[in-house]
Order: structure tokens, then C-alpha cells, then sequence
């Protein structure tokens, strides 16, 4: 969630709004693979989940798809987590795997060590905080993860999660088999008020930012691109071989310090292999908030993730510069006959075909670089020029800028909510405040990232 542009009249925005202009590759695959023969393992990593957990399991159970086995990683949070997850497994039925750590060592690790001791063909992440609205979400993201060998991870629309999503969930027959159901009473419901308010707050935040980046931003970047920066990883399927590969490769280099965020690292790194990272807009899962006074932190470690990760990957982000050099590639291709021949001895059709390898990244950058780019322009650019109006005393344009940009904001809001649009401008109006008040606080990380560059050359990035 670290590239929304902090300017809604912004390259990226127009990027997006082109995607959805143009239209999707219009190629039929024909996939060679039957997604219905994939094995799946569920993944939860999991840190002091206690009062999230049985709603996470319960999830799970109430999937059309349902994993072979699920692995719960407890990264040494002694809490009850455990308890209760073992709880749940015995009433339901279900093939629960408990790895328990002594202390804690991050996600990082656990989505890389089952990657590797696990022989799945997909490695669906769910954190422990998360749930599954859709029933169907398991199923559709394996099926469209299987429409191309091009196509390495498969997420969902992400949302906040709120208390009355998690009593619903706790209402189903599968939550009320755990023998706790009877004396269940939510946590989330015993916080005091103002821990109440903080937490809806930050809920409403982010339902305003999720809907404008997801419902248009990422939509447009999937039409344009066939794919995204990277997977919203608190609910994603990923081609475990094509994580393993990764981290086989990358692990020597940084260990387990990928970024402040892995799922950022991770979805650069894929794409740049010449993979996508797809995200589907018909399934649905939803996600803990932090408390309003924990925001920062959070945007932080994403912000910064993102930086870090435009560092490793600068080549991807040199596209825009190399656009020439690919027409003339294309332009070879195409009076040498061989482009021709390619497409005549492709039996495999795949949407937004590609070649794959980091030394066609290098020389000719990926499509998906403009995305990364433009977001890095977005993210650095008006925060900067709303402080240097300020700095010059430009109230008049300051004003304007400020006025246009909440307009058009509230119109793309209340565009994309479909059946919920008056509710959404009130939150948006609500939430504005706060917005800018991140968006200042961006500017901090930024500084961060580049001493860590040019002045302590630190590269130990981990959150």
C-alpha cells in the first residue's frame, strides 16, 4: 500500500485513468496448467493474535477451496494464540501445523523457510490478523494465478476490518464449532473509548485510501500492465517455487533484511524477473488497523520499503529512459522476421507476454517500471512543492493546489464507491485532515532513506 500517490492530480492517477481508458490485452490464454490439480498450504505468521486468530481459522474453513495443510508460524508472541488455534483445529476438524518460535523473528523468515520445506505448488500467506470476507478468495486467486506462468502472485481487494465484520464471522456455524464460541466475547468491543475512536479513525483512513488506490489506481495499473508493484501481502497466493527461487538468490545478498516491509521487496523482485503481481477486484479480505497513534509507524515502514526497494531495483525504475532502446528492439524484431516467427510458434497464448530474466530488466527496464516510477515522483514531488509554496509564502497557488486536489480526490472517491457514495465523500471530508498530516510526515522518511544512503551508508533495512 506504499505507492498511493499523496496528489490524486498526479502521473500516476492519469497513468491509471489511461489503463482504463485504453483496455485490458484482449489475448486469450490458454493455460497449460489446470489450476484445480494445485496444491495449496496455507501460511499464517502470527505474533500475539490470541483475539484474532479462531476468526482467521474460521476463514479458512469456510473456504470452496480448501488448502492441504495449514501451517500457523507463532513467532514467539506467548499469548494464548496457540492455544486457541489448537483449540479450533480439534472442534473442526481441520490439519493444523503449529510452529512455535522461542522469540521473534519477523515474517520475513517464515515466508521463506515454508517456501522451502514445504512441497506445495502455492503458498498462500494469510497474517494473523486478516480474514477472509469471500468464500470463494482461496479459489479465485489460485485460478487466476494459473492463467500464465507469467504470473507469479494473486491477492484480493484488501479492506479494514470492522467490528461488525468480526461479528458476523464470529456468527457462522464454522466459528460457532470452537468450543470458546459459548463465552467468546470480542476484545476489539472491551477497548476503552478513546481507544475505540483512535481505531475507527484509522479504519476510516483507510477505507478512503484502500478505495481510491485499489478500486483505481491498481485497477488501472492491471489494465494497463496486466499487473501491479506488488501483492497486498496480508492475503496473497504466490507460486511458491518462484519464492523459493528468490529467495535462493537474494537471501546471500541481504539475508533476511529484504526492506522495512518483505511483501514490497518481494513484488519488485518478481517483477523484476518479468513476473506479475495480479490483484483481483471480485474477492474480498480484511485486515486489522493499527490505532490512530500507531499510523505513522506503520506508514513509515511502507513508505520506506517502497524507497528501499526503488534502490535495489533502480533499473526497473529507469523504463521511462529506455523506451527508446525498446521501439528499436521491437522495430529489429519486427523486419527480421523473428517477432512473426515467435507469435506463429507459440501454441501457449498468455496476456501480457513478456520475456523473462533480470538481464532483460536491466537492458530494457519492464513495462510495470512506469508505475514505479511515477509513484516515486508522486511520493517526493508535492509534498516538496506544498512546502517550498510555503517556505515563498505563495498562499494564493498553496490555496489552489490544496482546493483542486481535494476536489478531484472527493470526485474519484465518490466515483469508485459504488453503493456507498454519500457515505464515502463524508469520510473522505472526515479524513482529509489526517491525510495531509501524513503526507508531511512522509517527507521525514524520505530524509531518513536518503541519509541512510549518502551520509551513514546504512543498508540494514528491517523493520
Amino acid at each position: 500500500m506504499a505507492t498511493a500517490p499523496w496528489f490524486v492530480i498526479s502521473p500516476t492517477a492519469l497513468l491509471s485513468t489511461i489503463g482504463l481508458l485504453r483496455g485490458p490485452d484482449r489475448t486469450v490464454p490458454t493455460p497449460t496448467e489446470d489450476w484445480r490439480t494445485a496444491i495449496v498450504d496455507v501460511v499464517i505468521p502470527a505474533y500475539k493474535e490470541e483475539d484474532n486468530i479462531v476468526h482467521c481459522l474460521a476463514s479458512i474453513a469456510r473456504q470452496t477451496r480448501q488448502p492441504r495443510h495449514v501451517i500457523l508460524v507463532d513467532d514467539g508472541g506467548k499469548d494464548r494464540t496457540v492455544e486457541r488455534a489448537r483449540e479450533f483445529a480439534a472442534a473442526i476438524g481441520l490439519d493444523l501445523t503449529v510452529i512455535e518460535r522461542a522469540s521473534s523473528i519477523g515474517k520475513t523468515p517464515t515466508i521463506k523457510r515454508q517456501s522451502r520445506e514445504f512441497d506445495s505448488d502455492v503458498e498462500f500467506i494469510l497474517d494473523g490478523d486478516t480474514f477472509l470476507e469471500s468464500r470463494d478468495y482461496i479459489e479465485r486467486c489460485v485460478q487466476e494465478l494459473y492463467q500464465g506462468v507469467g504470473i507469479a502472485s494473486a491477492c484480493g481487494v484488501i479492506e479494514p476490518v470492522r467490528l461488525k465484520d468480526r461479528a458476523e464471522l464470529a456468527r457462522t456455524p464454522e466459528f460457532q464449532r470452537w468450543s470458546g464460541a459459548a463465552e467468546y466475547r470480542d476484545a476489539h468491543a472491551q477497548r476503552s473509548l478513546p481507544r475505540r475512536i483512535a481505531w475507527w479513525m484509522t479504519n476510516v483512513y483507510r477505507e478512503c485510501l484502500y478505495t481510491f488506490l485499489q478500486r483505481f489506481v491498481y485497477r488501472g495499473q492491471m489494465v494497463f500492465f496486466g499487473g501491479i508493484t506488488n501483492p497486498v501481502g496480508c492475503a496473497v497466493a504466490y507460486r511458491r517455487q518462484y519464492v523459493k527461487n528468490l529467495f535462493d538468490r537474494y537471501e546471500p545478498i541481504f539475508g533476511d533484511d529484504l526492506t522495512n516491509s518483505e511483501d514490497i521487496f518481494i513484488g519488485f523482485a518478481l517483477n523484476n524477473e518479468g513476473y506479475r503481481n495480479i490483484q483481483l477486484q471480485d474477492v474480498v479480505a480484511r485486515t486489522e488497523e493499527p490505532e490512530a497513534q500507531r499510523l505513522p509507524r506503520q506508514t513509515y515502514l511502507w513508505s520506506s520499503s517502497f524507497l528501499q526497494s526503488c534502490y535495489y531495483f533502480d533499473h526497473l525504475l529507469r523504463t521511462p529512459f529506455r523506451v527508446f532502446k525498446r521501439m528499436r528492439k521491437n522495430h529489429r524484431d519486427q523486419r527480421s522476421g523473428e517477432a512473426q516467427r515467435v507469435a506463429e510458434m507459440r501454441k501457449v497464448q498468455e496476456q501480457y507476454r513478456q520475456p523473462f530474466g533480470e538481464r532483460f530488466s536491466q537492458e530494457y527496464g519492464r513495462p510495470i517500471g512506469w508505475a514505479m516510477f511515477l509513484s516515486a515522483l508522486d511520493k517526493i514531488f508535492f509534498p516538496a512543492a506544498l512546502i517550498i509554496m510555503m517556505v515563498l509564502r505563495m498562499w494564493e497557488p498553496l490555496a489552489v493546489t490544496i482546493i483542486a486536489e481535494m476536489l478531484v480526490s472527493l470526485t474519484v472517491l465518490v466515483a469508485v464507491a459504488k453503493g456507498a457514495r454519500l457515505s464515502m465523500l463524508g469520510k473522505a471530508l472526515l479524513v482529509t485532515p489526517m491525510r495531509y498530516v501524513l503526507m508531511f510526515l512522509d517527507l521525514q522518511t524520505i530524509g531518513r532513506f536518503a541519509t541512510d544512503l549518502w551520509i551513514t551508508g546504512n543498508r540494514k533495512w528491517r523493520k
